[in-house]
């Protein structure tokens, strides 16, 4: 089946993956509430530099700072601000995106952003949301083009030696996603050959680097920017599959009954909220929002943003991660 006609068969969905892939790539502030001049709006193309941790000494990436309800100095910078600028994705589908009915951005991470902001400022709208690609989170964190990068973002060693994270608040795994009627069974042999989308400075893209199975997934057009460009590449048919987050691929198989998840997760990751790392009392004041955030069992904050926005995609999840801390 060719492209134009595969996507044709998937109907509107790939219209609507197209014309979010579009809206992303314009790097745009997505809503200022009543922003200030002060806010930073976030581009380029740079990889930012800083001191990574050596793998042979990073025993516990996910071990963050322990949680504290002070203040400091990066929260009174955000507190005269009284806005919270938080870099997000706005196409990745149940995570955070925005609703073409009503305008608005929802996810489940998108209501922790709400938290997060709310615990600081005393308002959940008070946010200053920046769409940032997969690529440009750790310079935006980086260039303190935002406080916070809240995007489903893994927590590893490459990572906490050039942004701080808080305590985990999601456990993941990457996943192989292929049409339904593909030769492609997983992470296996069955990519030999095959055209493999991930997205620049990913986990995925990480993952092939280390181990590729054949896959071809480097090319003038590969990787790409936003991950949500992998789904619009796979409906258009440039490409045989995309390996990415299985969290962020269910909800793109949710877009698109003509795809599935293929084989079973090959990794075990966690997300974290990354912000700078000076801004400490930051990472201790997030990582008391998630306690909060976590506690009450069935009826925790947490367990309702995963009702309303993952478990219909990924049921069988009981809880949240347990948090570590050094």
């Amino acid at each position: 089946m060719n492209g134009k006609g595969r996507l044709r068969g998937w109907g509107g969905v790939g219209g609507m993956a197209l014309a979010l892939a579009a809206a992303a790539s314009l790097l745009v502030p997505l809503s200022r509430h009543g922003a200030g001049e002060d806010a930073a709006q976030v581009g380029g193309t740079g990889v930012g530099q800083g001191v990574q941790a050596k793998a042979d000494t990073c025993k516990d990436p996910d071990a963050s700072l322990p949680p504290s309800a002070d203040g400091g100095p990066t929260i009174d910078r955000i507190k005269q601000r009284g806005k919270l600028i938080v870099g997000v994705d706005q196409n990745s589908y149940r995570w955070g995106y925005r609703n073409p009915a009503t305008g608005q951005l929802e996810g489940f991470d998108i209501e922790l952003v709400r938290a997060i902001a709310k615990n600081i400022l005393g308002d959940p709208d008070a946010v200053i949301y920046r769409a940032i690609p997969t690529s440009q989170r750790i310079p935006a964190i980086q260039k303190k083009q935002v406080d916070v990068v809240v995007r489903t973002m893994t927590i590893n060693c490459k990572r906490i030696g050039q942004v701080a994270f808080s305590s985990a608040y999601f456990k993941a795994g990457q996943q192989v996603l292929a049409p339904k009627e593909s030769s492609i069974t997983g992470y296996n042999d069955t990519l030999k050959g095959k055209k493999v989308c991930v997205a620049a400075g990913s986990t995925a893209y990480d993952k092939l680097e280390e181990k590729s199975f054949g896959a071809v997934y480097k090319s003038p057009t590969l990787p790409v920017a936003n991950q949500l460009d992998c789904l619009v590449r796979l409906q258009l048919g440039e490409v045989d599959a995309v390996v990415t987050d299985n969290a962020l691929a269910a909800g793109q198989a949710a877009q698109d009954p003509a795809v599935k998840l293929q084989g079973d997760p090959f990794t075990e990751e966690y997300y974290g909220v990354a912000t700078n790392l000076e801004s400490t009392d930051l990472v201790r004041r997030i990582n008391q929002v998630l306690e909060d955030y976590r506690s009450g069992g069935a009826n925790s904050p947490w367990m309702k943003a995963y009702r309303d926005w993952l478990a219909a995609d990924l049921p069988g999840i009981s809880g949240p991660p347990a948090p570590k801390y050094r």
